[in-house]
């Protein structure tokens, strides 16, 4: 089947990719996002792979496992009978397999490492690191066992907005460089993969001035460049703030007496400044809002967790990503 022509999954029409590359502001969440993502697809007996790029060690630390190696390998199971496997891409490690697979270089590419050459490699030509790192997803993305792919989705935790256009786009440049051989081919299918139906880049962003801008830039990059957009997804969302005009002090001071409760000078004035500080907030959040909508694309919001990003509250994640439309 050509890369044209991936079929959306019927049991997730909100979630139709193959490769769900997820990106955001450095402080939105887009870890805790992506592995969410992961647990959902992979519920209900599917396997996913949640991929990480950047050396961070996020997964591991949210998992409370090991860092993880440049392997797949099980992470954690899913509603359902589902599986979550988890790869660290290494820019060494896949440069090496690199020279294995095309070059049959395997003994000599071990050499190269003890001898410097792949730092050498990757640091005279920085955008070679990203190549490495976007084939070895595009690799696992397209990956077949028998007659089935190895993983129903899979989910990268992508470098933040700042970078991502660069990050996707780096196969691109080095295709049109590339004049012939093995190189261009790689190359060439990775471009092709991000730009197809089975891809899909999602945004992650918080009710935020500085976060919602680098949305809004993100979004128009991504199209320049020509990869499909999926999600606008707000994470750490409050719960909607009452509607109506505001209260003033002597309604408050008359409400607290009718409770029962103190109704002195300095409470009364405190919860009146707490008042005009949410409906300042909520004005500012509606207009924030309005700004994502203009983007045109899918919105989900994803409940702020007060106990922390932990197991129960990745699962409340996942049910609130399954259930977008």
């Amino acid at each position: 089947m050509g890369l044209s022509q991936q079929p959306a999954d019927p049991a997730r029409p909100g979630w139709p990719a193959r490769l769900h590359v997820v990106t955001g502001k450095g402080g939105t969440g887009k870890t805790s996002v992506a592995a969410a993502l992961a647990l959902g697809l992979a519920a209900g007996g599917h396997r996913t792979l949640l991929v990480e790029v950047e050396g961070r060690a996020g997964i591991a630390q949210l998992f409370g496992t090991d860092p993880l190696p440049y392997a797949e390998r099980h992470l954690t199971d899913a509603a359902d009978g589902g599986e979550v496997r988890a790869l660290a891409v290494d820019a060494e490690e896949a440069l090496l397999e690199y020279l294995d697979m095309f070059y049959k270089l395997g003994a000599a590419g071990r050499a190269l490492r003890k001898l410097g050459a792949i730092d050498f490699a990757t640091t005279i030509a920085p955008g070679l690191r990203d190549v490495l790192l976007t084939g070895k997803v595009k690799e696992a993305t397209t990956r077949t066992e028998g007659q089935r792919r190895a993983y129903d989705a899979v989910v990268l935790d992508a470098p933040p907005t700042g970078r991502i256009g660069r990050f996707l786009n780096v196969t691109a440049e080095t295709a049109r460089l590339a004049k012939v051989g093995p190189i261009k081919t790689q190359s060439e299918g990775v471009a092709a993969l991000l730009r197809s139906p089975m891809t899909a880049v999602h945004v992650v962003t918080l009710l935020e001035e500085m976060p919602v801008q680098e949305t809004v830039d993100a979004v128009a990059e991504l199209a320049q460049l020509g990869f499909p957009t999926g999600r606008v997804i707000v994470n750490a969302a409050r719960a909607p703030l009452p509607t109506g005009a505001p209260v003033g002090p002597e309604e408050l001071r008359r409400g607290l007496l009718a409770a029962g409760l103190p109704a002195d000078q300095a409470t009364v004035a405190g919860l009146h400044d707490e008042a005009r500080d949410q409906a300042a907030r909520r004005e500012l959040e509606d207009s924030l809002r309005a700004d994502l909508v203009e983007l045109g694309l899918p919105i989900t919001e994803l409940p702020l967790l007060p106990d922390g990003v932990d197991r129960a509250g990745l699962d409340t994640l996942a049910a609130a990503l399954l259930a977008a439309d």
